[in-house]
C-alpha cells in the first residue's frame, strides 16, 4: 500500500524526528545563559537559614519563607541580608539585594586572618572572635561560618554565647567585624607611625 503523504514535511523527515532537535537547541541556550551569568557575579552568597513562618488570616492561616542570606567578594567585603515572601527563591532574592547594599569592608590581615581579637554581642548573642596563625582553618559555628567564608578569612577562631539564632549570631558577629581595626588606621588616627604601632604590639604580647 502507498503511503500518505502527510506523513513526512517538505524536508523528507518526519515531524516527530524535529521535535527532539528543537528541545534541544532551546536547551542549550538556557545553559548557556547560566553559565554567563556565573562569570559575571564576583560575588559569594551563603544561604544562612530558610524559616517557615505563618501569617493568621481571616479564612485561615497564610504560610510565607523567610530567609538570612551572607553574601561577600571573599577578598574583605562581606554583608547580610533578609527578606520574606510567600516563595523560597523570592526570599533569597530579596535577602541578597539588601545584603549587597549593606556590605561593609573589613581589614584583614596578610588576607587571611583579623588583625586582632573583637567581641560583639546584639541581642542575646555574644561573640568572641580571635586572630589565629596561619593553618588553623575556621573554627567557628554555621552562621559564622559563612559569613568569614564570604569574607575570605582562611584562619579563626571563634566562639558564640547565648543564643543560637542564627540572626542574632549573624549581627553580633558583623559588630564584632566593625571593631576591627588595622595598625594603619590606628597609627593615621594616633598620628604616629605604622613601625611604632606594632612594636608596642610585640611588647604586649612579651609581657603576655
Amino acid at each position: 500500500m502507498a503511503r500518505t503523504p502527510t506523513s513526512r514535511n517538505s524536508s523528507g523527515r518526519s515531524p516527530s524526528s524535529d521535535r527532539p532537535q528543537r528541545e534541544g537547541g532551546r536547551g542549550r541556550e538556557r545553559g548557556s545563559d547560566r553559565e554567563r551569568g556565573g562569570d559575571e557575579g564576583e560575588l559569594v552568597e551563603k544561604l544562612v537559614s530558610i524559616n517557615r513562618v505563618a501569617k493568621v488570616v481571616k479564612g485561615g492561616r497564610r504560610f510565607g519563607f523567610a530567609a538570612l542570606v551572607v553574601v561577600g567578594d571573599g577578598k574583605g567585603r562581606v554583608g547580610h541580608g533578609s527578606g520574606k515572601a510567600r516563595e523560597v527563591p523570592e526570599a533569597i532574592r530579596k535577602a541578597t539585594e539588601q545584603a549587597k547594599r549593606g556590605m561593609i569592608r573589613v581589614p584583614l590581615r596578610e588576607g587571611r586572618t583579623l588583625h586582632h581579637d573583637a567581641r560583639g554581642h546584639f541581642g542575646a548573642g555574644k561573640v568572641v572572635l580571635r586572630a589565629a596563625v596561619a593553618g588553623t582553618g575556621i573554627i567557628a559555628g554555621g552562621p559564622m561560618r559563612a559569613v568569614f567564608e564570604a569574607l575570605g578569612v582562611h584562619d579563626v577562631v571563634a566562639k558564640s554565647v547565648g543564643t543560637s539564632n542564627p540572626h542574632n549570631m549573624v549581627k553580633a558577629t558583623f559588630e564584632a567585624l566593625g571593631g576591627i581595626s588595622s595598625p594603619r588606621a590606628v597609627a593615621n588616627r594616633r598620628g604616629k607611625k605604622v613601625s611604632e604601632i606594632l612594636g608596642r604590639r610585640e611588647e604586649t604580647r612579651e609581657q603576655a
